[in-house]
């Protein structure tokens, strides 16, 4: 294939799949800033520049779930647009396979997933330890019932002065910083002593340090405290694999983050999903481009459009489906997390190779 077609045929299914992934950022920046502006709307420290800045850190975090359904409807896109300026039939009347001109959208792909899980990966989860800053001074404990019911579960610990349940709303600095605590405490001998609400909170050498604080208890009337101190046995390692979020963990680090746990004896399975889930990224997305072919090949002989992006979106909705199924199984260690990452990549390869070669070669 020439060099000079090959490197045509990149160049526009580059500029689709960034003009659809830049579409999809626009788009869930805008909810996004919005939902902020009505959640901020009677904060005193909530300007619009502080809660435009909180959105656009953490809408990365948002993006990087639809890079692969960017890579599929932007090679939607690709080809469609070659076949409607008949590009797409002078390179197979000048002798040139589905396989040729699928070439150069391939090597875009996985380019493009590699630069997705060792360059955007890092920024964004370092934008999102930004973002939850700014989330802690300005919401603090204070939340909605969105946040509550996608807030992590509760976490028993053990301290100097008997044991205590912990929740935080957010967290960040891998579990070391939280945001939206809420503490019960009880004495050595199991009895409750009081519940700890706070705003933020931080680890340090065996114990949490509150600030911001309300503590409430049977026996006295609630009481107020600048800052309030709850003992803990929580280790930095433990309290990274119990409170942060493998999505907050850049991709650099996650192999330290997974050695950590593993020495500390915890299972880290979330951290070794993610860590594959980033790694088959590339393959992911490759295979987008291959559904991507399958569903508009025989567009461009038939003119059926409307079959096309129908026939996308379905395979991408149920493309979906698989992978958080896979995922779901693989954050709670029933299957291997290697398999989870890898296996929808994989079947989604083979299907949509298997389709073309079926298409292109009977």
């Amino acid at each position: 294939m020439p060099k000079i077609i090959s490197r045509y045929i990149a160049r526009q299914f580059l500029f689709m799949i960034l003009a659809s992934f830049i579409g999809c950022f626009l788009l869930i920046l805008l909810i996004d800033f919005v939902e902020l502006i009505r959640r901020g709307g009677d904060k005193e420290n909530a300007d619009l520049w502080s809660l435009f800045m909180m959105s656009l850190f953490r809408v990365p975090v948002f993006t990087e779930q639809i890079m692969p359904f960017a890579v599929l409807f932007g090679s939607i896109a690709a080809f469609l647009n070659l076949s409607r300026k008949l590009e797409l039939v002078i390179m197979r009347a000048s002798g040139m396979s589905a396989w040729h001109f699928l070439s150069p959208a391939l090597f875009v792909a996985v380019a493009l997933g590699v630069l997705a899980f060792s360059a955007y990966n890092p920024v964004s989860a370092y934008l999102m330890d930004k973002s939850l800053e700014i989330d802690a001074r300005i919401f603090g404990a204070s939340f909605s019932p969105a946040d509550q019911a996608s807030s992590r579960d509760w976490v028993r610990q053990q301290g100097e002065d008997g044991d205590s349940i912990l929740k935080a709303i957010s967290s960040h600095d891998n579990g070391r910083q939280l945001a939206g605590i809420t503490v019960f405490s009880y004495d050595k001998e199991g009895n409750f002593l009081e519940r700890v609400d706070a705003k933020t909170g931080r680890l340090e050498e065996g114990y949490w340090r509150l600030s911001d604080v309300l503590v409430t208890s049977a026996s006295a009337a609630p009481r107020h405290y600048e800052t309030y101190l709850v003992s803990t046995h929580l280790t930095a390692e433990e309290a990274s694999e119990t409170m942060a979020k493998p999505s907050s963990v850049p991709f650099w680090e996650l192999a330290a983050v997974i050695d950590r746990a593993a020495r500390s004896g915890l299972p880290a399975h979330r951290y070794r999903l993610q860590y594959q889930t980033l790694l088959a990224r590339p393959l992911l997305m490759a295979a987008m481009v291959l559904i991507a072919a399958t569903v508009s090949l025989g567009v461009f002989r038939f003119g059926n459009v409307g079959k096309m992006i129908l026939g996308g979106v379905l395979a991408g909705f149920v493309l979906y489906v698989v992978t958080e199924l896979a995922k779901n199984f693989g954050s709670t260690g029933l299957v291997n997390p290697i398999l989870s990452a890898w296996l929808p990549a994989i079947v989604a390869s083979l299907i949509g190779f298997s389709i073309l070669l079926y298409q292109e070669d009977g």
